[in-house]
């Protein structure tokens, strides 16, 4: 025998039910709410590169995860998306989503930021990004990244010699190598000693080391065994010449046309403190790649205040004023930047 249940209480029911899944946040704790958008970010290090695999990877999980998979973010390692000297302008035009490149990769196109990059700015790649916030917070530097929305700028750690069999322990000693460098900060500098600047991303230089295109490198510690340079490499300068910075930015239309919940996720895991995330990575990793070097038995040559070397001293100074002349020449007021860039150094010593 069947009984019939009245459609009314059918109904009531099925009512209450659905606003009990509804209102329930231990039901709906995992459930998504609305699209899913799908960001694509570019960079040029390898996929098992440490800021890769410790710093943009678990930045990328935390998005998904805040935003309960509204948003998911696509990693392209290696260039593979956008070229290392193009990317932030690939961001820009909406070719990719998001981007980080090094600023000296594009002559020019950053001239304010990348006097930071001079010699006796900073100490560690953390300060580095403190003093890049700094200024950008100030509007010291914020013009040059109008046509993207910032997401950080990154210091990677001070710059150093590496060579196959060449000792550098003056400037003499460079004289007629040829070093790559990483952008016209070190191009000034290393000119200024004699040596060749060669300009090349970071991917080319292994190739060109084996094949001799290059005597050695201008490079901070990190990407070393990254870019699996400790398999040629066996002797290294350790002088603060310059700071290397990178930029990570997105596509200011992608993220302008996200719900306001969603750019929020994104903003609470930008700035300054995603800068100093991804730089502490750098800091450690530095440390790492040098203890390793030692380890296996490289030549390592200590220069630790250059500016007050008498052998070094004039060749860092000769490099980097021509570095504010050339900005200075395009209109810019490069002097009043530097002295703010020194100002912010002393307020981000840590």
């Amino acid at each position: 025998m069947k009984i019939k249940t009245p459609l009314g209480i059918l109904l009531a029911t099925s009512i209450a039910m659905t606003g009990c899944s509804n209102n329930d946040p231990a039901v709906n704790a995992d459930v998504d709410t609305g699209d899913v958008t799908t960001l694509r970010f570019s960079h040029f290090m390898t996929a098992n590169d440490n800021i890769n695999t410790e710093a943009l990877q678990p930045w990328a999980k935390k998005i998904e995860e805040e935003s309960r998979g509204r948003l998911k973010i696509e990693i392209y390692p290696s260039a593979t998306l956008s070229k290392p000297g193009a990317t932030y302008d690939a961001t820009a035009k909406g070719i990719v989503d998001i981007g980080m490149q090094a600023q000296g990769y594009t002559a020019g196109r950053f001239p304010l930021t990348q006097i930071v990059e001079l010699p006796g700015i900073t100490n560690t790649a953390q300060q580095q990004s403190c003093i890049l916030h700094k200024l950008y917070d100030d509007s010291v530097i914020k013009n040059e990244y109008e046509d993207t929305h910032l997401l950080a700028l990154i210091g990677t750690g001070q710059g150093a010699l590496h060579t196959v069999d060449k000792p550098i322990r003056t400037p003499a000693d460079m004289k007629g190598l040829r070093i790559r460098q990483p952008s016209a900060v070190a191009s000034h500098i290393i000119e200024a000693t004699g040596a060749a600047p060669v300009g090349m991303p970071a991917s080319d230089t292994y190739t060109s080391l084996q094949r001799g295109v290059i005597d050695g490198l201008s490079f901070t510690w990190q990407p070393i065994q990254a870019f699996r340079l400790d398999e040629l490499i066996n002797t290294h300068t350790n002088i603060p010449f310059y700071n290397s910075t990178f930029v990570i930015s997105m596509n200011k239309e992608k993220y302008n046309n996200l719900p306001d919940d969603l750019k929020k996720v994104i903003d609470d895991n930008s700035g300054a403190e995603m800068a100093a995330r991804v730089s502490k990575v750098f800091d450690v990793s530095n440390a790492k790649a040098m203890a390793a070097a030692k380890e296996k038995g490289d030549i390592m040559i200590d220069i630790p205040d250059p500016l007050n070397d008498p052998d070094w001293k004039g060749p860092l100074m000769e490099g980097s004023q021509h570095y504010l002349d050339e900005v200075n020449a395009t209109g810019l007021d490069a002097n009043n930047v530097y002295e703010k860039a020194k100002a912010a150094s002393s307020a981000c010593m840590v």
